[in-house]
């Protein structure tokens, strides 16, 4: 950031000028911005030559990028992060998109993940990218516990938080399962869990079951602990995450290495690996960050951009992210506003949510 202020401020006015216009004209249609278009839009009458030299100079600099013979010039990612950091021109939520956020947030039910997967939906939809949102822990306490057969090797746990929150996950129970097994498995939890948090229930719970083991038989017994153990795995950090409108990113794309670029990115949305360095991205300072192709280290490969913003509950408390994903040539100047908007009102609602 440095360096691009310092290179920002040793400009004269006709190379900001010309550096600016082929950013927001590669911004604003995805084309190379060639010297001629350049010539009908400058402020002071220069020749397509003059504009070719300075362009030139630009690239000389790594800012600027010729993608074909053609005298037309995309930014470099250093040309891009310059321009945010020094050019970029952030606007406000307009109207319509401020009423359409707005409307997310009216659903009366407690249960935050369905209020935040609307809000992810509107997101993708409003910015034409893929929205990524990383809902809180959940730390209530917990009311009720049951299991349900899905099928010979499905089964669901479902858990009842004290503040009418739900969650719920398939997983494959150990076999020769029965409806009673399953009554009895759900009934000896609820006996230990209720009141307790998730957290205090994975410290005492194994406790519990190794003294208390012969009040259940050995098929109940081995349904709790595979039950539990789909809330004990890694991948629960994996499942705070909420992607929505990844076919936006297909949108204009024709080019084979583009493909393969969302393809990629396609696969580290669904892995969703590091989940949590999302978040590390959104605390290391608070309001909207831009991390522009490789800068973004969850999903560098793929050379796309990411938004993000944290939001916080009542207490000042960073407890999840919102953010949008799209390729380097995101309108920055729409998105960015729009996903601190965002982010602060999902603060709120979720923060008076707790308190009912």
């Amino acid at each position: 950031m440095g360096q691009g202020s310092k290179m920002l401020s040793e400009m004269n006015d006709r190379s900001r000028e010309v550096f600016r216009r082929v950013v927001e004209g590669y911004l604003a249609s995805g084309d190379p911005v060639g010297s001629r278009t350049l010539t009908r839009h400058m402020t002071e009458k220069v020749s397509a030559a003059t504009i070719r030299n300075v362009m030139q100079d630009l690239e000389y600099l790594g800012l600027l990028d010729s993608p074909h013979v053609s005298a037309g010039r995309i930014p470099t990612q250093l040309g891009l992060r310059m321009f945010v950091d020094g050019l970029l021109e952030v606007g406000t939520v307009s109207d319509e998109d401020r009423e359409r956020i707005d409307a997310t947030m009216g659903g009366n039910e407690h249960d935050v993940v369905s209020l935040l997967d609307r809000v992810g939906a509107t997101l993708s939809s409003i910015t034409h990218g893929a929205s990524l949102v990383l809902s809180p822990k959940h730390e209530a306490p917990i009311r009720h516990i049951e299991f349900v057969s899905l099928g010979a090797d499905r089964a669901l746990v479902v858990l009842v938080f004290a503040d009418g929150h739900v969650e719920n996950r398939v997983f494959r129970p150990p076999p020769g399962q029965t409806a009673s097994s399953m009554r009895e498995a759900a009934n000896f939890l609820n006996a230990l869990v209720e009141g307790r948090t998730l957290a205090d229930m994975r410290q005492t719970i194994g406790q519990e079951i190794s003294r208390r083991r012969r009040e259940i038989d050995a098929l109940a017994h081995d349904l709790v602990q595979s039950g539990l153990a789909v809330w004990e795995n890694p991948g629960e950090q994996s499942e705070r995450l909420i992607v929505r409108g990844r076919a936006n990113l297909l949108e204009g794309s024709t080019e084979a290495a583009d493909f393969e670029r969302i393809r990629t990115l396609f696969d580290d949305l669904e892995r969703k690996r590091d989940i949590a360095e999302f978040l590390e991205l959104a605390e290391e300072g608070e309001g909207v960050r831009i991390f522009i192709g490789s800068e973004n280290k969850l999903f560098s490969l793929s050379g796309s951009s990411l938004v993000v913003s944290p939001y916080m509950n009542a207490d000042r408390k960073i407890i999840g992210a919102i953010g949008v994903i799209g390729p380097t040539r995101l309108n920055y100047g729409r998105i960015v506003p729009i996903v601190d908007y965002t982010a602060q009102l999902v603060g709120r609602l979720v923060s008076d949510r707790g308190k009912g």
